[in-house]
């Protein structure tokens, strides 16, 4: 199968640079994935959709203030760090070290000392690893997260180019688990009061944890999909939760995943019989069409990138040829696209 069997074409200006006023206010398009029949609603319909007795799992991670403006302490060289994954491993537990993007990587080597925030936060260049990342070590006094907390931007997407207002909105209203250097955006729409709502209902509502890298964002550079390398990312999955999913997977009621991510946890957490099983793990699960879901059977998304991994996930859900009439009636209705646009539910 190939890369350019995913692609289709989208207008610029379809690229939604902010948020909505309410979240719960975007437009949701529905789509059965047997048929390929299209519905246009809003997102807060989705409730219409649920059905007491289902399970809706939703991602909670938290996005990091992930991205550092500092300089070369020798020359005062402006440098961007941004934070990707923590380093674990006894070589790394003298100190904090993160696997790091840094730009200009060509002026950035291992030895050289950066600083961030008037010397708050210093840091190490330590070692150069695959890709180009740069292994840092950081030197600062108090906490961490806290010190990041003060000096760290909000690492939004490379397509959006308007600033954020206001950086919560860039997390989901259930954001606990910081580690993400990316948003679950298809999170983004729900509001407490819409999730309060859905629980009166009888919909179970339950948590997965998967810390989003930005390797979301790398694109499919080989032409043949089933060459491409996923990028691994850590998701966790208590026993409470899939003790639920079990149950209602055992009652005949829906599975309901919010967001790629949820789906990637929950999926790489079921054995070749579908049998659920909590623990942690590090995935690098790629789901593309002739995949046989073992978990979950409802999808609520936003629309993904051209020829990217997402797109090709919703496809092996709902079936290539149905997601691209979708996007191509997406474009002609005006839709608004990727991590601040509208949603999709596929079932």
């Amino acid at each position: 199968m190939n890369k350019s069997d995913f692609f289709y074409d989208l207008p610029e200006e379809l690229i939604a640079q902010t948020p909505l006023a309410d979240r719960s206010s975007s437009r949701l398009m529905v789509l059965d994935k047997v048929t390929g029949e299209v519905q246009h609603r809003h997102f807060r319909d989705v409730l219409e959709y649920l059905e007491s007795g289902d399970c809706l799992i939703l991602n909670d991670t938290k996005v990091m203030p992930a991205r550092l403006h500092g300089e070369r302490e020798d020359t005062g060289t402006p440098v961007e760090v941004l934070l990707l994954k923590r380093c674990e491993g006894a070589q790394y537990q003298d100190a904090v070290y993160w696997e790091t993007l840094v730009h200009p990587g060509r002026r950035v080597r291992p030895g050289h000392r950066l600083t961030f925030g008037d010397g708050r936060l210093k840091a190490e260049v330590i070692d150069i690893v695959e890709g180009g990342n740069r292994i840092v070590r950081f030197d600062f006094d108090g906490i961490f997260e806290e010190v990041l907390d003060q000096l760290g931007e909000m690492p939004l997407p490379p397509y959006i180019h308007e600033k954020l207002e206001d950086p919560d909105r860039y997390q989901t209203v259930y954001a606990r688990e910081t580690g993400s250097a990316a948003a679950p955006t298809a999170g983004l729409h729900f509001t407490l009061d819409l999730l309060d709502e859905i629980r009166a209902k009888g919909v179970y509502v339950g948590f997965v944890t998967l810390h989003v890298g930005l390797g979301t964002f790398r694109p499919v550079k080989e032409e043949r999909i089933e060459e491409h390398e996923m990028h691994s990312e850590f998701c966790i999955l208590t026993e409470e939760v899939a003790e639920q999913i079990r149950q209602c997977k055992a009652s005949g009621h829906k599975v309901v995943a919010v967001g790629t991510t949820s789906c990637r946890t929950l999926e790489s957490m079921a054995d070749e019989d579908g049998v659920l099983r909590a623990g942690s793990k590090w995935t690098d699960i790629f789901i593309y069409p002739g995949y046989s879901f073992r978990v979950i059977d409802s999808l609520i998304t936003n629309f993904h990138l051209p020829e990217s991994t997402l797109i090709m996930l919703v496809s092996a859900l709902a079936g290539r040829e149905h997601i691209l009439a979708a996007y191509q009636e997406a474009v002609r209705e005006r839709y608004r696209f990727f991590s601040f646009g509208d949603a999709m539910l596929i079932h």
